[in-house]
């Protein structure tokens, strides 16, 4: 009667402790499958972790020392569990965990290990009739202890993962060597490099067939699925975004794209936390243009000092575009902004123009533009098909997207990501509009030390321009706040939201007749308070 009674408690428990397992996956998967990232994870996270409610149970524990109260002990447990699985956190998450092959192994492995111990705990009560603290003890502590199962797993997995992921690469590897009229350019950069593919994709497809990497996938994996899974005879041009958070992440991909082309957009603060100096990104951004080949072709940003820190590598040939900077190979002159795009010149070094006229916002896509210019031109793009292909840029999504709230509201949708350098620009460009100025922003992350100061300024500068402040995060927000009290913000001219969706109605509240609104950022699930 014992085991049966337990056996029930045994299905509301799994129940609960899956929906917690599921959710350590979702946010390991967030944290890139890393190990070392999703313990920091877990450490700046405890309260989520390590809920108060998930050791109520440990109630069951106590009880269970009294011989007499087994039966209550093994109630309580089915009734707490029941419980916990009736009030489970089922909240909308932004980024869904994504269920690939890897997830599914992964899945699979924790399940096992779960299973192994909690099984093997229910054999010993059954077989040895040993004390049921130590069953009961068990469960709830591996129910407690969801994440570190989890992490477990990923360990247990990582050699499996390894060899995999290498053998797709080397196929990825096998199909671009074999694809002899293929150009691949590789494309990275601390911040810009999604928006350059995108519209170096509109410029090229004017010209050919063009393959690019979808999404955000610009890791090895991501650029290994997209060459095995869409890469065909036919495509002339493979465009691959290349991102990084830590040194040799750009290199890994270069391995696998042997791309003949690199644009580095510019270089910055970007993920500062997991690259720990700007060095280190400087170093590690120029591991696509030091793996070039002796014909290919670097395109670097000549006005970012950071991308002009030294020569590459290799023996390609350097073209360089800007806007200031001398001896330009690109040179953007005649910049125009309205409400509705932007609209400039391309001089090149023999003298020759392509007039740029597109529906983007800012200085900063000024440059984008221009590097996805300068690589179509050299790539054999005639000029009037480049200049007829700029009319048909669109923005990226939640890239500067200008969008129709309502009669009286205009969204300067930001809230992909965010970055010193481009969120300063987002908000210089929401200071030239027209309109009631608001900002709703978490700030940014990934900063590492400079965090904090970083942020403050962002808080500042938010002051000389906006006419209301919508922060999401009371403690996200700090740095933001001190910042706006160090330039005397006026405090009802600012509102702490406690989501993105607080945030919103605050701002249907507020808006005046004719508003603008800047969402700079948006922070994934991992970053919720």
């Amino acid at each position: 009667m014992l085991s049966f009674l337990f056996l029930i408690g045994v299905v509301f428990w799994g129940l609960y402790t899956w929906s917690r397992l599921r959710k350590a996956i979702h946010m390991l998967q967030q944290n890139g499958y890393r190990n070392e990232r999703f313990q920091k994870w877990i450490k700046e996270n405890r309260k989520k972790v390590f809920r108060k409610r998930d050791f109520i149970p440990l109630l069951t524990v106590l009880i269970a020392f009294i011989d007499f109260l087994d039966n209550v002990a093994i109630l309580l447990f089915i009734g707490l569990y029941l419980i916990l699985y009736l009030v489970r956190e089922t909240g909308k998450e932004k980024k869904k965990l994504v269920v690939t092959a890897r997830v599914k192994r992964l899945m699979a492995t924790v399940c096992i290990l779960t299973v192994l111990v909690a099984g093997l705990s229910f054999y010993f009560e059954l077989i040895y009739q040993v004390a049921l603290v130590p069953l009961l003890l068990t469960y709830v502590a591996l129910n407690i202890l969801s994440y570190y199962v989890v992490m477990a797993g990923n360990t247990i997995n990582l050699p499996i993962e390894k060899s995999i992921a290498q053998g797709y690469a080397n196929d990825a590897k096998r199909i671009i060597k074999q694809s002899q009229d293929l150009e691949v350019i590789g494309i990275t950069g601390s911040y810009g490099k999604t928006s350059v593919k995108h519209i170096l994709n509109t410029l090229l497809s004017s010209h050919s067939n063009v393959l690019m990497t979808p999404e955000s996938y610009n890791t090895p994996m991501g650029v290994t699925i997209t060459i095995r899974t869409m890469l065909r005879p036919f495509h002339k041009y493979f465009i691959a975004e290349m991102g990084a958070k830590q040194e040799y992440d750009i290199k890994d991909v270069c391995d696998i794209a042997q791309q003949k082309y690199g644009i580095i957009t510019a270089i910055g603060e970007q993920h500062l936390e997991t690259f720990g100096s700007l060095d280190t990104i400087k170093k590690t951004k120029f591991e696509l243009v030091d793996s070039l080949p002796d014909d290919g072709i670097a395109f670097l940003n000549k006005d970012d000092e950071n991308s002009m820190w030294r020569a590459p590598k290799s023996k390609a040939r350097v073209v360089y575009y800007g806007i200031h900077a001398d001896d330009l190979d690109y040179r953007a002159e005649n910049i125009t902004f309205t409400s509705k795009g932007t609209s400039f010149t391309v001089v090149k070094k023999d003298g020759t123009t392509i007039n740029i006229q597109a529906k983007l916002l800012g200085q900063h896509n000024v440059y984008n533009i221009l590097s996805a210019v300068a690589a179509a031109s050299e790539l054999g793009v005639p000029a009037k098909k480049i200049e007829v292909a700029s009319k048909k840029i669109a923005p990226v999504p939640h890239r500067m997207e200008i969008k129709k709230h309502s009669s009286n509201i205009t969204i300067i949708d930001d809230a992909f990501n965010s970055n010193p350098v481009g969120s300063k620009m987002a908000l210089d460009v929401l200071g030239q509009m027209d309109g009631y100025k608001v900002l709703i922003t978490p700030g940014m992350i990934e900063l590492g030390p400079e965090e904090y100061n970083l942020n403050k300024k962002l808080g500042q500068h938010a002051a000389k321009v906006c006419d209301y402040v919508i922060l999401v995060g009371k403690k996200q927000t700090i740095p933001l706040q001190d910042g706006l009290n160090e330039e005397q913000y006026p405090e009802e001219q600012t509102y702490i939201a406690r989501n993105l969706d607080e945030a919103i109605m605050k701002m249907n509240e507020i808006t005046k007749e004719k508003t603008v609104v800047l969402i700079e950022n948006d922070l994934p699930d991992t970053f919720n308070e």
